[in-house]
């Protein structure tokens, strides 16, 4: 009796045991600023869609690994790659020099510009006309570099920080700022079914956007091959159509194969 009973609590400690073990993480987590149209945000039921989330969801699939899209802040992607907390971070992150010298992108795959937005009734047409007013950015964006860049040159009174294009679009509506310098894709999907607003000014600044990762990252040349192959079979160009409406121009790099970026 008394070893049935013994076996009987062993039996419900294992079982607990198992209960508790925690699951085994993805292989692959993926960092992305939730909420970035129409790159990563979630759907009326609550599931992550995107161009982004798309392509890599094809990039793992073919790689044999599992993903888990984690909701991070965009400035809070780079210490993530660089901790260890994630692999892999999307959000429209534009390659640029400065982010080579301490991690890692793949091929790029879209091609963009930065955009000034406004209220459709405002008198504001072009950067000079932002003299004495505020302008929103994301936080650390290249649209918060530029900003900052040329705060004197177009006399800006003000630089307000957001973390996403929604909040900053509220903002504008309700008037605490004067203009948002973003991402020009991302606004023109914004703001699509939105008249209140208009794109001002295109501000040309030739970025390129790409998955982003830690320069020891093992799976790298793997994730890159598949982008290649991705391009080859029109798999980018057909994800491209079908969340921006238009198709790739060939020399794009949503179409071209192109080289890993280095310093």
């Amino acid at each position: 009796m008394k070893l049935k009973t013994l076996a009987a609590k062993m039996a419900l400690t294992i079982a607990a045991a198992v209960a508790a073990a925690p699951v085994l993480a993805a292989d692959w987590v993926v960092g992305a600023n939730i909420g970035n149209v129409p790159w990563q945000f979630q759907d009326a039921s609550g599931k992550f869609v995107g161009f982004e989330v798309d392509l890599v969801n094809e990039v793992a699939k073919r790689a044999g690994k599992s993903v888990q899209i984690e909701n991070i802040p965009f400035n809070g992607l780079f210490p993530a790659v660089q901790s260890g907390r994630i692999q892999i971070a999307i959000s429209s992150i534009t390659i640029t020099a400065k982010r080579l010298e301490s991690l890692a992108f793949a091929q790029p795959y879209y091609d963009s510009d930065q955009s000034l937005s406004v209220l459709k009734a405002t008198k504001i047409e072009k950067l000079e006309d932002l003299a004495g007013k505020t302008v929103g950015v994301d936080t650390a964006s290249t649209g918060d570099i530029y900003t900052t860049e040329n705060t004197g040159k177009y006399k800006i009174a003000k630089i307000s920080r957001y973390e996403g294009l929604a909040p900053a679009m509220l903002d504008l509506a309700a008037g605490r700022i004067d203009g948002y310098i973003s991402d020009i894709p991302a606004v023109e999907y914004y703001i699509k079914d939105k008249p209140q607003y208009r794109i001002a000014a295109r501000i040309p600044t030739n970025e390129r956007y790409s998955f982003m990762f830690a320069k020891t990252f093992a799976d790298a040349g793997k994730i890159n091959d598949i982008i290649t192959t991705l391009k080859k079979e029109g798999f980018v160009a057909a994800t491209h159509q079908k969340w921006f409406g238009t198709t790739p121009p060939a020399t794009s790099s949503s179409v071209k194969v192109m080289d890993v970026p280095k310093l």
